[in-house]
């Protein structure tokens, strides 16, 4: 018993039926894997086809237009004849009427005459407060404008006025130059007299024409010393022509030169 329990194993060895078919399914399956890695890396190593291609462009076809397709044409249906309902043939008796009973006439009373209106004078309308408010306002607005008015005028009369002082000034003041030059140069011309005192003024009206020659001379005021007058007389009619004023506007016929010894 002992013997024969040392000679058995421990374990009965089986038999793997489906191993041989599953060495040959991973077989054939490395087999497929390395046929797919082979053709994919040399399909990848193929080098690149050139592709050409001609460009060009076909010439724009046109189209004819189309005809224009025609309107349908709506015919409108005829009307339906209305039924015609046929009366019936039956005659059917009214009652007969009740005669009307005669209404008594009755003739009206004629009426007084009425008196006639007498004419009533209708009362002026009452003017709304509205429209005086207007025309005062208005009243008020052509006020204002001829107070405007008024003082515009007021203001251009003053300048007209200033402007007329400031060009009389003027005028005197060019027109008191050219005398002051005809004076000095009558002044230069006089001879004193020896026995001449005193600051006596004579006054002389001189008449001159534009080109400065005098006319005249007058003595309008003696100094007293007849001797002086003489030489103021003899002076202006030595200096003729006189000096003419610097514009042709300026020129007065008329002087009127007053001279003093001591001037």
């Amino acid at each position: 018993m002992s013997a024969a329990t040392q000679t058995l194993p421990l374990f009965d060895e089986r038999r793997e039926p489906a191993l041989l078919r599953s060495a040959a399914l991973a077989a054939a399956v490395h087999l497929l894997l390395l046929t797919v890695l082979f053709f994919g890396v040399r399909w990848q190593n193929r080098p690149p086809e050139a592709v050409v291609v001609e460009l060009w462009s076909a010439p724009p076809v046109v189209e004819a237009p189309e005809p224009p397709k025609p309107e349908p044409v709506i015919v409108p249906e005829p009307p339906k004849p209305e039924p015609v309902i046929e009366k019936p043939d039956i005659a059917i008796k009214e009652p007969p009427k009740p005669k009307p009973k005669p209404v008594p006439v009755v003739k009206p009373r004629p009426e007084p005459p009425k008196p006639k209106p007498r004419p009533v004078a209708k009362p002026e309308p009452p003017r709304p407060a509205l429209r005086e408010a207007e025309a005062k306002k208005q009243m008020q607005e052509v006020l204002a404008r001829e107070q405007a008015a008024l003082a515009l005028d007021r203001e251009r009369r003053q300048i007209r006025d200033q402007l007329a002082r400031e060009s009389n000034a003027a005028r005197d003041r060019a027109i008191a130059g050219w005398v002051d030059k005809v004076r000095a140069k009558i002044r230069g011309n006089i001879v004193m007299p020896p026995d001449m005192k005193g600051n006596p003024e004579a006054i002389f009206d001189v008449v001159q024409l534009p080109s400065g020659d005098v006319l005249s001379a007058t003595l309008r005021k003696s100094s007293g010393h007849g001797a002086y007058d003489r030489a103021v007389e003899n002076a202006i009619r030595k200096s003729s022509p006189l000096p003419r004023p610097d514009r042709a506007e300026l020129f007065v016929r008329n002087l009127e030169l007053r001279f003093r010894p001591q001037d």
